[in-house]
């Protein structure tokens, strides 16, 4: 078993220019390469669920997240999460007992050298090994309860509520 089980969602932490439009597809996670920027010692298992813009995730890609979550020999897990529909997952995730999970994102892509993808899955590293059982999301540079917050498109952040 894992100290750590990362899932991963897709979303803009994993997006790649997709043409010279400058449209955007969801590519190869990049959390093992974060986690090696990071020189990240833990044992990590890392599971891919779907490769996906939040805005697309549906019921069963909800019911697949909740299934690895509920059946991991893990107590402590990540989860990459594109920020529009993250509350959403977070809201269906909400009552699994004896996990501490928490949810991060980017509002830029990883492969961005101004990102906040590092920052984010270090953040939500530290929720897992200090946090209650329950579930949480780190962004921009807090840790909320998933149950209490909400994203602020008009200042591109997370506030609580």
């Amino acid at each position: 078993m894992a100290d750590i089980l990362i899932l991963t969602t897709g979303g803009t932490i994993d997006k790649v220019y997709f043409d010279a439009l400058s449209e955007f597809q969801v590519g190869d996670t990049m959390v093992t390469r974060l986690m090696e920027i990071g020189l990240v010692k833990h044992d990590v298992r890392v599971q891919e669920i779907c490769r996906k813009d939040s805005l697309e995730l549906d019921d069963n890609d909800r019911a697949a997240l909740r299934h690895a979550i509920e059946s991991a020999p893990e107590s402590r897990i990540v989860i990459t999460h594109g920020t529009d529909t993250m509350t959403d997952t977070a809201a269906v995730l909400k009552d699994i007992p004896g996990k501490t999970v928490c949810m991060l994102g980017a509002l830029s892509p990883a492969r961005f050298a101004e990102s906040d993808a590092t920052f984010n899955l270090g953040m939500a590293f530290g929720v897992v090994q200090s946090a209650a059982p329950g579930i949480w999301i780190a962004m921009n540079g807090t840790v909320f309860d998933a149950s209490k917050v909400r994203k602020d498109r008009s200042i591109g952040a997370f506030v609580s509520i």
